[in-house]
């Protein structure tokens, strides 16, 4: 004798902070999928009344209680569907990151999340206590394991609860997006769900929450380790999913999967998701974005149009006279097809009279570092006056690679509110331009192919400064994100000399990057809270 049972995915996009949005939102989702999509039992993602991560709202009583509140405002809101929300749970022992199933306005039974991470973007331990005790619950006759995010990367809570008695894990989470992170996902849920020989029906968020961005990937996999239904990345969405219910065991019921987008279709629907949160979320009216017919600038306005729509873009070009005439003429190509409005405001008035000024007392190389860095900073102080006027935020273009070893101005180029490409390589920027010119042919060619140029100087190329970006990325990539030593390095070919002058470049600018805007993470460790260098150190490999 067999029984059927439909469990909605809640692949929600919820606000930090905002309780009461949070929680219509969260009733209407329950509504919807008991009503339209039949279902029984729905589960939405970890800490969903508040938003996930609340940070130190969660040392806020008023916060607390105001979580409280909502959650018992949903368990008498909603009736006839079984629902998995996540919320902060206070008692006396501490404060949990909890989940609960609640039926009929009772809550049936509570999980803490056991493994609270503390790494990276993650600072769980600040503020919850670790829960120590499994909750298995009959739902519709089904016993089902609750397990929060983290705890699916061990094997003991998965052991627990089947130990117990679970035929099914519902697992609500909260996980950022990173390069890969889907694949090591699908690789850990493989292992706990073959080894355990039980399904788990994994919920994610998704939308864009300052730095991070989260791309919902929600899926389910059966006890095999196969993947049964996936809900996609970067939409919000309701995925309803049967089983059916064995007098042993559940079994699933499978779909057709999606077929898994590119690695640069990903990373391009990321940074359009962070970014189009960061500016809807925060309530700005528009972006400005300085565009200079070099590929970075470029490639940032395609992606700001894509996520916001053209009338929320606005394109200032300030030419100098070492602007070349191609980068004017490529400029305006780009803001033409995407129909964006744009300004020409030259910077040479501004530059002259502050070369009056200073010109007695600093200035005596006509194109020295000082002069170059003059005229970028004349460029972010015509940005900032347009932001200041209208409300937009400006978004910086300055690229990993530059932002690594400090190839940007401060208070120059580096000005602005939001840093899209801050995570971006720049290898990885020439990916994206050429694959959003696969979808349509935006980005001039010429802008592609062009030696990358910051034309603040006669002739100047990057190069002149800087090894060539195919291998100034590598050497990062293994620095940075691998940790490697010099030697280590050098080991693996790259010469010494190279080698070392990266490395002292990025320690040189480690107190440009705490003054520089956030940018949209996508790495494993990216500049911010995954890499947490003091700015006075004595270390230099």
């Amino acid at each position: 004798m067999s029984k059927k049972l439909r469990i909605v995915l809640a692949q929600l996009d919820l606000l930090v902070g905002d309780i009461q949005g949070n929680l219509a939102k969260l009733i209407g989702a329950a509504k919807s999928a008991r009503d339209e999509l039949s279902a029984d039992i729905i589960v939405f993602p970890e800490l969903s009344i508040t938003g996930y991560p609340p940070e130190d709202l969660l040392l806020r009583k008023t916060f607390l209680n105001a979580a409280t509140e909502s959650l018992y405002e949903f368990k008498e809101q909603v009736q006839d569907i079984y629902c998995v929300v996540g919320h902060p749970y206070a008692t006396e022992q501490g404060l949990f990151n909890a989940c609960s199933v609640i039926h009929n306005g009772a809550i049936l039974g509570r999980y803490a999340k056991q493994h609270l991470p503390n790494y990276g973007v993650f600072d769980e331990d600040r503020y919850f206590t670790p829960g120590a005790t499994t909750c298995v619950v009959p739902i519709a006759g089904v016993p089902v394991g609750i397990i929060i995010c983290e705890d699916l990367w061990f094997d003991f809570p998965v052991k627990q609860a089947v130990k117990q008695g679970a035929h099914l894990i519902l697992a609500p989470n909260a996980s950022p997006y990173e390069i890969n992170k889907h694949e090591e996902r699908l690789l850990m849920l493989t292992k706990r769900c073959s080894t355990n020989n039980v399904p788990i029906v994994y919920t994610n968020c998704v939308g864009g929450q300052d730095e991070l961005v989260f791309d919902g990937g929600s899926m389910v996999v059966d006890s095999s380790g196969k993947i049964c239904q996936h809900a996609g990345f970067f939409n919000e969405v309701l995925l309803p999913i049967d089983i059916e219910m064995m007098s042993t065991h559940v079994k699933m019921i499978a779909t057709p999967t999606i077929i898994l987008p590119s690695k640069e279709e990903q990373i391009y629907q990321a940074l359009i998701t962070g970014l189009r949160d960061y500016v809807q979320k925060n309530h700005f009216p528009g972006v400005l974005v300085g565009v200079s017919g070099g590929i970075d600038s470029a490639l940032t306005l395609a992606i700001a149009v894509d996520a916001l729509g053209k009338n929320k873009v606005k394109a200032i070009l300030m030419p100098s006279r070492y602007t070349a005439e191609i980068s004017m003429e490529d400029a305006l190509i780009l803001v033409n097809k995407l129909n964006v409005a744009h300004e020409i405001i030259s910077i040479e008035p501004t530059l002259t009279s502050l070369q009056t000024s200073l010109t007695s007392t600093l200035l005596t190389e006509e194109t020295g570092i000082t002069q170059q860095n003059m005229q970028a900073r004349c460029r972010g102080i015509i940005l900032m006056a347009i932001s200041n006027q209208t409300g937009h935020i400006v978004l910086s273009t300055s690229n990993r690679s530059e932002v690594a070893v400090g190839y940007a101005t401060l208070y120059g180029d580096m000005v602005g509110g939001l840093a899209l490409l801050k995570d971006v390589p720049k290898t990885v920027v020439y990916r994206l331009a050429n694959h959003r010119n696969q979808i349509q042919q935006i980005i001039p060619q010429r802008i592609i192919n062009r030696a990358p140029t910051a034309e603040l100087a006669p002739n100047q190329k990057d190069e002149d400064s800087l090894p060539a970006y195919s291998i100034l990325d590598k050497i990062l990539e293994l620095y940075l994100d691998k940790e490697l030593g010099v030697a280590e390095i050098v080991a693996q070919g790259f010469e010494l000399e190279t080698v070392e002058h990266v490395v002292a470049l990025i320690h040189r600018s480690e107190y440009k990057r705490r003054q520089a805007p956030i940018g949209i993470r996508i790495n494993h460790r990216a500049f911010g809270r995954d890499r947490r260098y003091p700015i006075t150190s004595g270390f230099k490999e």
